[in-house]
């Protein structure tokens, strides 16, 4: 091996020293979301601007940016919210640029997943915008000519020459394998990681050789507060949508969540349905949740506590599951071997080691009844057999010189295998696999202060681990037993395709990111589901619309890979059902204002009888009945939050808390409400009322006010924003 890596003090120095190596065309590939190189990445942009000669592709995806405004009020809200909340997180340079328009003509950045509508009106990124599933990312950018990885990552705690991908091991790993291919093919490959101080330490896969890096950048100077967006408001749909997906989930099965307001109620219910059980029933029976002529919860759920627990393949690792962890949820552990795993399941999980888990593996031919060393191997590695065992010319031989028969198809030696050879705990067991992680501050801490044993529990690893079956599949399906995939998605239409990543005209909301495989992976598994969960309406303009549609001009999962959608108002079952069934189901989640124009769609389309009429249970689906319903809950306490102090509130806009201040959580409110009566330009007479009232500030304002820096308004433009805030105010009822 090459003498690598070349340690820089500076990043000026790694990116001379690349670009002597690589040559001045550079394909930059670097990892979505969290784990990016902001300081090595800004070098090489700089360098091309400066030079011309340069030509730069940047590859990647979920470049992330700190809040933005578009008003001077907007600024006196975000500016000092983000300075609390980002740190010195540093921009990147490339996105400031494109979002400009400033560009220079030698760079290019091609991105597979936008933040949700961040760069909807963006030419540049709508154009350069590559459309891939996220297990064939890998693929499609080294096919554009990657010959750079850069990546943040976490120095060894004790100083050994090991770093950790931490946040991003899921291209990394396999982008890794296709770059050292290159490399031993003659091309001209760096690995650049920067260090940086404040990345969990994550074990396993993640853990890097320092000998792999072709550069690092290590000074603590370079060490920046890491992206830690706050937790996101829950509405009481994203709680009714939890409710209906926490019954769907089986107990001892296999949970996959994405990040957002909806995974956190989901977090939520289960906590609910572990911990408040006797409410959480109460609750799914006044809201008739289950209707057993659709709901699937008795084949496919359950409302009971989580007595064998969960295991998490997941693309992310979202905070959540550490919330799960901590409630005694997210518990059955996993094995890397197929056939322990599947003995385990076997017995109905538990980490212990007895005579009847080695006669289960013996049984189903996992290890041959005549051991041989590669059986001894898994045995001893597992923790089937303890520790001091050798295994030497045929025999197993034991710390105090006994030698054991290895042929245990007899009971005598049977029976001396498991006097002197077996362990009394499995090892390896892991609770979590995931790809990549992104969260608050909080869940960063939580992961760097666990010990070691206990972080080895969540295990980073592989996209084309998590995401699919292929590659080690016996393995993969004996973990993933009863997987339920939850997904969130913008629209469904009435025969059941989402909509998730993009709008009708082709312009890129997002990207697919891993929802197909989870899609297609929840059918290729016997016994798991896909859920995709969808919000019943959404606001526009003032008006409220329905996200159930006839039809629409993009999907993302197109209508025969449909499985399981929920809404605030139901659960539609949707796998293997007639069209008619399917357009029933789905009509019967829908918003009520909106049911009566999809039946009439649905007969001109000849896919309903003219006789159709919505059952009576299903006429009532509004937002007034579902606040009534969570109402009396609301005012209660609860312990599904666990290690906070005192009985928080039930059903709370903020479950987990948040990094927002009371005063900002009502500002927030009233920007956004301001905002949406500004874009609707009407204006009720209750408004005009409220608007000529606003002479002085009341009291009740002042708070707001002062953190606004406009108590007390010195021009005609601070006395402007001052009224337009205290009218946002009004507008909630906040003052």
């Amino acid at each position: 091996m090459s003498v690598r890596p070349a340690i820089h003090a500076n990043v000026e120095d790694c990116v001379e020293n690349t670009l002597t190596r690589v040559g001045k065309r550079i394909g930059l590939a670097m990892p979505l979301g969290l784990g990016k190189p902001n300081r090595i990445a800004n070098e090489f942009f700089r360098r091309a601007r400066a030079d011309r000669t340069i030509k730069l592709r940047i590859l990647t995806g979920l470049t992330l940016e700190r809040p933005r405004w578009n008003n001077g009020l907007e600024q006196r809200f975000l500016e000092p919210l983000a300075a609390r909340i980002f740190g010195d997180y540093p921009d990147l340079a490339y996105a400031t640029a494109r979002r400009d328009g400033s560009l220079p003509p030698n760079v290019e950045v091609v991105e597979f997943f936008y933040p949700p509508a961040s760069l909807l009106s963006n030419e540049s990124a709508q154009q350069s915008y590559i459309s891939a599933n996220y297990t064939q990312v890998v693929r499609d950018l080294s096919a554009l000519g990657v010959n750079v990885l850069g990546q943040l990552v976490a120095p060894h705690p004790d100083g050994e020459a090991r770093y950790s991908l931490s946040c991003n091991t899921d291209l990394s790993l396999d982008l890794l394998d296709r770059l050292d291919a290159g490399r031993a093919a003659g091309g001209h490959i760096a690995f650049l990681g920067e260090v940086n101080r404040n990345l969990p330490y994550m074990g396993g896969e993640a853990e890097v050789e320092a000998a792999r890096f072709d550069g690092l950048v290590e000074s603590q100077r370079y060490t920046f507060d890491l992206y830690g967006p706050p937790n996101p408001a829950v509405s009481t749909a994203d709680y009714m949508i939890a409710m209906h997906a926490a019954c769907l989930i089986k107990d001892g099965g296999t949970l996959q969540l994405g990040i957002g307001a909806m995974a956190d109620a989901v977090t939520y219910a289960l906590q609910l349905r572990h911990q408040e059980n006797e409410v959480f029933r109460k609750i799914v029976g006044a809201a008739d949740l289950v209707d057993p002529r659709r709901a699937p919860v008795a084949d496919w759920g359950g409302l009971e506590p989580f007595e064998q627990g969960l295991y998490a393949s997941t693309e992310m690792l979202v905070a959540g599951y550490l919330e799960l962890y901590r409630s005694g949820i997210l518990k059955r552990a996993v094995y890397d071997d197929a056939g322990i795993q599947s003995a385990v399941d076997a017995r109905g999980g538990g980490e212990y080691v007895d005579r009847a888990l080695l006669e289960s593996l013996l049984e189903s031919g996992a290890v041959a009844e005549k051991l041989d060393a590669e059986g001894f191997s898994l045995l001893v590695r597992s923790g089937v057999f303890r520790d001091g065992l050798e295994f030497r010319e045929g025999r197993i031989r034991t710390p105090d010189a006994r030698v054991v028969p290895i042929d245990m198809s007899e009971i005598r030696s049977l029976d001396e295998v498991e006097k002197h050879c077996l362990g009394t705990t499995l090892r390896g067991g892991v609770i979590a696999h995931a790809g990549f992680f992104l969260g608050p501050r909080a869940f960063y801490d939580a992961l760097s202060g666990m010990d070691v044993a206990e972080r080895d529990l969540f295990r980073m690893t592989r996209i084309s681990f998590v995401n699919q079956l292929y590659g080690d599949e016996l393995l993969k399906r004996a973990q993933r037993r009863h997987a339920r995939f939850l997904n969130t998605g913008l629209m469904a239409t009435a025969t059941g395709a989402i909509v998730s990543d993009g709008l009708e005209d082709g312009r890129v909301l997002s990207g697919v990111g891993g929802q197909y495989n989870f899609v297609a992976m929840a059918h290729a598994l016997e016994d798991a589901r896909s859920i995709l969960m969808i919000r019943a309406v959404r606001m526009s303009d003032g008006d409220a619309v329905s996200n159930v549609v006839w039809n629409y001009g993009h999907t993302t999962i197109p209508r025969h890979l449909r499985d399981i959608v929920v809404t605030e108002y139901g659960i539609a079952d949707l796998r293997g059902k007639r069209d008619d069934a399917v357009i029933d189901q789905m009509i019967s989640i829908a918003d009520s204002r909106f049911q009566d124009e999809l039946v009439k769609r649905a007969i001109r389309a000849h896919k309903l009888p003219k006789s159709y009429r919505i059952p009576d249970r299903y006429r009532n689906n509004n937002p007034e009945r579902l606040e009534t319903l969570l109402s009396p809950y609301r005012n209660l306490g609860t312990t599904v939050t666990p290690g906070k102090p005192g009985k928080p509130k039930m059903f709370a806009r903020f479950p987990y808390g948040t990094d927002y201040t009371d005063e900002e959580i009502v500002l927030g409110a009233a920007l956004k409400a301001l905002s949406a009566k500004l874009d609707t330009r009407e204006f009720s007479f209750t408004d005009l009322s409220k608007l000529g009232s606003l002479v002085s500030a009341p009291k009740s304002a002042a708070p707001y006010l002062e953190r606004l820096g406009l108590e007390d308004p010195q021009t005609i433009s601070e006395t402007i924003m001052q009224k337009a805030a205290l009218f946002g105010l009004e507008l909630i009822d906040a003052i």
